[in-house]
């Protein structure tokens, strides 16, 4: 898609097409119907000043785009549907619809933190169907801002530590997250942050995935990592507790029968859990 963002022509004729939608993402929510699926909005009932990006084309051909009137118009643009937070969304919606709905949280909320220039401090203007802002004072373009951190799922033989903050919902335990710092490697990046969270050390880091987490703007690299030595304790006073779970008690907790609880199956700590159990089997 990206030789269209430039196209302007073609991007008018995507935002006159009738068959043109959008999904809506405020700051408030994002618009889902009562199936958790994103509300279909026609793009030329969006108010003249909403911000609009283009996020692709279905596969009916019809271009797709995000767009953010503001929460008060957000939601009055379809009655029915309801302003929800992604993070709920994304527990209950069908993975495609999950997706369209971060990529489109993700970029809007870019645009709503970097409405001036970083480098002379003029209101910027959005350029390239949503995927630059260009500033018209001194010509810098600003691109999307993405923050890498890892996200480690600490494993001793028939066991991981997993950790709680306390302001997860209640009962909520999960991976060793945090942001990658300049001038360090990833696996660096794992190492420090476990450490700094839970006080012990850690070795054979391995990568074994990512997934964009627009909570703003957020990329999570997995890892697995075998503990090596220390106490598990608080350390840095981040997390709550530290804890670590046998591979029965994980099981039960995936299936919803135990007195704990881990996210949801679409969250990537949760894929590290997953894939652990399973070899597990």
């Amino acid at each position: 898609m990206a030789p269209r963002r430039t196209d302007a022509a073609w991007l008018a004729e995507r935002r006159a097409d009738p068959a043109s939608r959008a999904v809506i993402a405020t700051s408030d929510g994002v618009l889902v119907d009562g199936d958790w699926a994103p509300a279909a909005v026609g793009v030329a009932e969006l108010p003249d000043d909403a911000e609009v990006v283009l996020l692709g084309v279905g596969d009916d051909g019809a271009a797709v785009f995000g767009a953010d009137p503001g929460p008060e118009r957000g939601g009055a643009l379809r009655p029915a549907a309801s302003l929800v937070g992604l993070r709920d969304v994304a527990a209950m919606s069908a993975l495609a619809d999950a997706n369209l709905l971060a990529h489109a949280t993700g970029l809007l909320n870019w645009h709503r933190r970097h409405r001036f220039c970083a480098n002379c401090g003029h209101p910027t203007a959005s350029g390239e169907a949503g995927y630059v802002r260009v500033c018209p004072n001194c010509g810098v373009q600003h691109h999307p801002r993405v923050d890498p951190v890892v996200i480690t799922l600490v494993h001793d033989g028939d066991r991981v530590l997993l950790g709680r903050n306390a302001n997860w919902p209640e009962r909520r335990f999960s991976c060793l997250a945090g942001l990658v710092e300049p001038g360090e490697s990833l696996e660096e990046a794992v190492a420090r942050e476990v450490g700094e969270e839970a006080g012990i050390t850690v070795s054979d880091v391995r990568y074994v995935s990512s997934q964009p987490w627009p909570f703003p703007a957020s990329l999570m690299l997995g890892f697995e990592t075998t503990y090596d030595a220390g106490d598990p304790h608080p350390h840095d006073g981040e997390l709550q507790a530290v804890q670590w779970f046998t591979r029965d008690e994980l099981r039960r907790a995936a299936a919803g029968d135990s007195d704990f609880a881990i996210p949801p199956p679409l969250a990537i700590a949760r894929r590290l859990m997953d894939g652990w159990l399973a070899r597990g089997a």
